[in-house]
């Protein structure tokens, strides 16, 4: 089974045609993915901004990022299912997006970015309280809140180019 015929086997799906011929599944699909996509990174993005001692300089780091944690987490997960549904229903024309490529490449270096900042920086509790981390655990922060915005514009952009009329 070729990867072409897996793209429009999953097109062809029961779930695929829900949302691309019902009235209100592409829309709603398309809601939940947005709406998940503000409380994850709505709310990773003041994690980010305290690792770049931006902003809750009073707090600790450890603190901001458990309370957050799990509302960012239900985002992401939010985003990840409608983003699935919505891949399901587009495959081949998603697959064949640029913008889709380059926004699963920044998903995938966010998630290592944020595993090699738990397994480096984030271990030495010294800096937690600190106003100003230091400078790994800023650029940990700065190159997550850069990662999350390619994201949020490839999303985009996959919008405006595999949904334009030819």
């Amino acid at each position: 089974m070729t990867l072409s015929t897996i793209l429009e086997w999953l097109e062809g799906t029961a779930l695929a045609g829900l949302i691309q011929e019902s009235l209100y599944g592409f829309p709603a699909v398309v809601a939940v993915h947005i709406l998940g996509l503000m409380l994850s990174v709505g709310t990773l993005l003041w994690v980010d901004l305290r690792l770049l001692g931006l902003c809750l300089r009073t707090r600790r780091v450890a603190e901001i990022y458990r309370g957050l944690a799990p509302w960012f987490a239900a985002g992401f997960a939010m985003m990840f299912a409608s983003g699935v549904v919505l891949f399901t229903a587009f495959a081949t024309a998603a697959y064949a997006n640029v913008f889709f490529r380059m926004k699963i490449v920044a998903i995938v270096l966010a998630a290592l970015n944020a595993v090699a900042f738990h397994r480096l920086s984030g271990r030495s509790a010294t800096w937690d309280t600190a106003p100003q981390p230091p400078a790994a655990v800023r650029i940990a922060g700065l190159i997550s809140l850069v990662l999350w915005v390619g994201v949020i514009v490839a999303g985009r952009m996959m919008s405006y180019t595999m949904f334009s009329a030819p």
